[in-house]
């Protein structure tokens, strides 16, 4: 028998607010990364938040850096890292918007230290 393991921080893709109160309900301490606006839900532990209406693509050449989910995502593990926030076992991502969706997907595959932190993950599973 193989044995894995993954020590990054599960990361759940949801798309409304109802889904998002569940899943705060039904597990383990969680961080919640929301895009701009969106209400905050009772529950979570932290909660980062990022604009998923960008004016131009993720690390064009003009805006320069790293995407507004990424920088989010940074936030939210250096809190916990630092103790300035409680810790949290999972992230939940309420991105109800197909751009904000995108975001959150293209963070965790392109940019390498968001890879190296986080690992998707399917909800209910």
């Amino acid at each position: 028998m193989a044995w894995t393991l993954d020590a990054r921080i599960p990361l759940t893709l949801l798309a409304d607010a109802g889904a998002l109160a569940a899943a705060l309900a039904e597990g383990p301490p969680a961080a919640v990364l929301l895009e701009a606006g969106a209400a905050a839900p009772s529950g979570a532990v932290a909660e980062a938040r990022f604009d998923a209406t960008l004016p131009h693509a993720v690390a064009c050449a003009c805006c320069q850096g790293r995407g507004p989910v990424a920088e989010a995502l940074d936030r939210l593990f250096l809190a916990r890292v630092r103790g300035q926030v409680p810790w949290f076992q999972r992230v939940l991502a309420l991105a109800e918007i197909p751009p904000g969706q995108a975001l959150v997907a293209a963070a965790l595959v392109a940019d390498a230290v968001t890879a190296a932190r986080f690992r998707r993950e399917t909800p209910g599973g």
